[in-house]
């Protein structure tokens, strides 16, 4: 069984700023991100929306794309973004429950 690395964007309540990140483990990312474990700019912004993300099974492929993804300007994020999630639904909820309908406005 191989490894999944993830691609992910967060955002906060007013969808006012972005935060693009990589993990190997996204569930236990997000909610280090929903807790503010770790300090930085996901705490001081609140963002900890997840409303995109992407899998690949190698981890430089990952770094690649999330350093690419940070360079997309805000209309190309906005349309990623509106293609996979058109509600701009906290994904983390899906993923923890399965159901896209448990999921928060």
């Amino acid at each position: 069984m191989s490894e999944q690395f993830y691609v992910y964007i967060l955002t906060n309540t007013h969808h006012t700023v972005f935060y693009t990140g990589v993990t190997n483990n996204l569930m236990r990312r997000i909610y280090e991100h929903k807790n503010k474990l770790i300090k930085g700019f996901t705490s001081k912004y609140n963002a900890d929306k997840l409303i995109y993300f992407e899998t690949t099974d190698s981890v430089e492929a990952a770094i690649i794309h999330e350093k690419r993804v940070k360079r997309w300007a805000r209309p190309i994020k906005c349309d990623a973004i509106s293609r996979m999630n058109p509600d701009w639904k906290d994904l983390y909820f899906t993923l923890t429950h399965g159901d896209p309908g448990t999921s928060p406005g």
